[in-house]
């Protein structure tokens, strides 16, 4: 049972991983066995990343490049391929949002986001899969979102790329699962994040609506979207593809749940 999740001397790439999801992912794939990887654009985060991993006694290599940039991109993985050798596993991680209304967003801001969080994934997906292709194997994970199938207020931007990103993923699988390559996508639901850590106060609006509209009646943990990286890196998840694994607490499947309402 334990060798379907060993990842020992595979190669993975997490973009966007020195905090968050992205560490979480990032710990959990080595603690299994992986080559870490992991770029980031800041210095003090990525030096951090190291500490954190060195805290739990596993080896990480990191990188600073563009997602964004091709050439960049380029560098930073043959940097990987000379020193570790090819990405066996891709975490398409690396991500931004900006709330703002659509009437009040710079369309240079809407472009900026749509670059990092869909064009960005392309970009780094297509600079691994030649040599997953060579070896007819691969693991390719989009981070998604549950608004890949919904929007809200002010995120305009973030769900357009969202929602391309689903899609991107599904388009990816039609064209490489033949190589023996398996794409898929999470979609975290609200995670306990530094970045949430506000919105996540008792008696804050958005921590209301999210403990009152989640069927298991919590947030969600970084671990908790770790645990499905795991399963979709892994040999476990061999005949999947083109699906976006939601880790959401049963949001999407019932949104109109209020926690006390709908309990017998």
């Amino acid at each position: 049972m334990t060798d379907l999740f060993d990842l020992t001397g595979k190669v993975a790439l997490i973009t966007g991983g020195t905090q968050g999801i992205g560490l979480a992912i990032g710990l959990l794939l080595g603690k299994a066995g992986a080559i870490v990887c992991v770029n980031g654009r800041n210095n003090e985060k990525l030096q951090i990343c190291k500490d954190v991993f060195k805290a739990h006694d596993l080896d990480i290599f990191t990188l600073k490049f563009d997602v964004t940039d091709e050439s960049d991109v380029d560098k930073g993985v043959s940097m990987i391929e000379k020193s570790a050798g090819p990405v066996d596993i891709l975490v398409n991680n690396a991500g931004i949002i900006k709330r703002i209304p659509i009437i009040d967003m710079a369309i240079a801001d809407f472009k900026n986001i749509i670059d990092v969080d869909l064009v960005a994934p392309l970009v780094v997906s297509k600079r691994v899969v030649r040599k997953m292709i060579e070896k007819r194997s691969g693991k390719i994970i989009n981070m998604c979102s549950m608004m890949s199938v919904y929007g809200r207020n002010t995120v305009s931007a973030y769900a357009s790329a969202k929602g391309g990103l689903k899609l991107l993923t599904q388009n990816m699988t039609c064209e490489w699962a033949k190589y023996n390559i398996q794409i898929n996508g999470i979609g975290p639901g609200y995670i306990a994040t530094s970045l949430t850590a506000p919105l996540r106060e008792k008696g804050h609006p958005f921590n209301d609506l999210v403990m009152s509209r989640t069927p298991a009646g919590r947030w969600g943990e970084p671990e908790d979207v770790a645990n499905a990286a795991l399963f979709l890196a892994s040999k476990a998840s061999d005949f999947i593809n083109g699906h976006i694994l939601y880790v959401d607490g049963g949001i999407l499947a019932n949104f109109g749940y209020v926690k006390g309402e709908n309990e017998v």
